[in-house]
């Protein structure tokens, strides 16, 4: 099926425009210090209209059942991130869902004038995002032939966020399905895999 403009949409944000929409799928992610970990994803990308495109993300642990009862009763965050455990996403079955591991809310911006030398075909882009952990980072880099490349420009957090000091974001349109991939450097670690998924587009 051809791909077609979401209607509406600003033309500084076409380059963008294949990331419009709701998506759901899985993932998994470890760090030194974090043991291996399957986890559910839904994301939304909308536009107002404006010339920007914002974004919503969250994360949760898949967990077995016999370990509900200890994360409900228990519920110790999970690595650097907040566990929250309201209703289960409706993509995976109550029983599976585990706490949320992570969440985003942000902006993606497309500005006029590239900051670097890009190749042909190529856009700059920015990413704007802010956890309630106790971060908000800047993303910059490339956007072009379904592929978005990232780097951490700036990372803030607050007195009680955890140490995170850089990034490294990578997202592609393969075969229909948005893959990414986030690297990171946190509590004294250098920039490593830390997390990755694969996801499907949500039909309305």
């Amino acid at each position: 099926m051809p791909f077609v403009l979401p209607e509406g949409l600003a033309p500084e944000v076409y380059p963008l425009a294949w990331l419009v929409g709701r998506w759901r799928g899985e993932g998994v992610l470890a760090y030194p210090g974090v043991e291996e970990a399957a986890f559910t994803q839904e994301l939304e990308v909308t536009s107002d209209g404006g010339p920007y495109l914002a974004y919503r993300s969250s994360i949760r642990l898949v967990v077995a059942p016999d370990d509900l009862t200890a994360l409900e009763t228990t519920p110790e965050p999970a690595g650097d991130e907040p566990t929250a455990a309201p209703d289960a996403p409706p993509s995976t079955p109550a029983e599976h869902t585990g706490p949320v591991w992570s969440s985003e809310v942000g902006y993606w911006r497309v500005p006029p004038e590239p900051s670097v030398e890009l190749a042909e075909g190529q856009h700059p882009v920015e990413q704007l995002v802010a956890d309630p952990s106790g971060h908000v980072a800047v993303y910059v880099g490339a956007v072009g032939n379904g592929r978005i490349d990232l780097v951490s420009d700036l990372v803030a957090r607050t007195a009680t966020g955890a140490e995170v000091s850089a990034g490294r974001r990578l997202y592609g349109l393969v075969h229909g399905e948005l893959m990414w991939a986030h690297d990171l450097a946190a509590f004294g670690q250098p920039l490593q895999s830390y997390s990755s998924g694969r996801l499907t587009r949500v039909e309305d």
